[in-house]
């Protein structure tokens, strides 16, 4: 256990008041915690479990909050015991006049998001993909952005930041683009520069191919969605269309969180349905999300079309 609190102590310090995952038990590098992971949404920490841990752990963790320093110290602390189908949801303590909001407003690499810290999976912003967000930012400056399966936009947020000319975000859910339209919002960014396309990706290509063409295209789809997506079936549709959406010297960033599926699936997949673009490295996942296998952790890998390269005519 001591080691558990030495590794929430230290991603307190380097989270300086934004979003981090404290603890990271999920991706077996810590034996007994394989069942835990901790999660900081300023000023809230949530301590999900996934199975009942040994009798003692959670008083061990709130006394552990409990005697931080103010600056460091969480407002509430929440479990979710995941596991459960009823009262899932423990207050371990709450220092907020009024208790916790339906959303909050959080911080990732200086950008605003806005959260929903009591939603079972999707919170609003997926902690494991903060280096990819932080490599949009820093390679989208006068680019056009393709944005699929957007949800609620933050890899939209990152480029705009980053200075992209132009984003455009497809996404079935008309609920996550209005939550990505707030994002923007939260950053006074320019809205004539952002698009939201509610729609069914596998019915737009027309539409998206008359918005381009794209000079970086980030493709995250859920790994496994009953009757919208399944990685391993559907990821080649999307592959396939890629040269009718971007031009030479295009980046694509696609992303997969399939602990079934390794990276040999998208260098495979790339190679037999865009041969023209060739792998230019892989994201490293951010330091606070170890795993004792990174193939089963995600997999974000960047590919570069190198076809006779020329500049882009607008």
């Amino acid at each position: 256990m001591q080691t558990v609190l030495k590794v929430i102590a230290e991603q307190l310090i380097l989270a300086d008041g934004e979003v981090r995952r404290l603890f990271h038990g999920r991706g077996r590098c810590y034996p007994g915690f394989d069942q835990v992971i901790i999660d900081l949404l300023p000023p809230v920490a949530i301590i999900r479990l996934f199975d009942e841990i040994e009798p003692g752990y959670l008083e061990q963790l709130e006394q552990f909050f409990r005697q931080l320093d103010a600056d460091l110290r969480p407002k509430i602390v929440l479990v979710q015991h995941r596991y459960r189908r009823e009262d899932g949801i423990e207050v371990l303590w709450d220092e907020l006049a009024g208790g916790l909001p339906d959303h909050i407003e959080v911080q990732e690499l200086g950008l605003k998001y806005r959260v929903k810290p009591l939603k079972n999976q999707n919170s609003g912003l997926f902690l494991d993909m903060r280096e990819g967000r932080r490599w949009v930012k820093d390679n989208a400056a006068g680019k056009r952005v393709l944005n699929l399966f957007a949800y609620t936009c933050g890899f939209s947020i990152a480029a705009i930041a980053g200075g992209a000319e132009k984003v455009v975000n497809l996404d079935m859910s008309k609920g996550a683009l209005n939550t990505g339209r707030e994002n923007h919002r939260l950053n006074q960014h320019p809205m004539q520069k952002v698009s939201f396309l509610g729609h069914d990706l596998f019915r737009s290509w027309g539409k998206l191919k008359r918005e381009g063409p794209y000079e970086v295209v980030i493709i995250d789809p859920p790994s496994f969605q009953r009757g919208s997506f399944v990685a391993s079936n559907d990821y080649k549709k999307v592959l396939r269309k890629l040269p009718d959406l971007t031009v030479p010297g295009s980046q694509v960033l696609t992303c997969l969180n399939s602990p079934q599926l390794e990276t040999d699936f998208l260098h495979q997949l790339m190679q037999e349905c865009c041969p023209e673009f060739t792998f230019t490295k892989r994201i490293d996942n951010p330091v606070d999300f170890p795993d004792a296998d990174p193939e089963q952790a995600l997999k974000v890998l960047l590919f570069t079309r190198t076809d006779d390269a020329v500049s882009v005519t607008r």
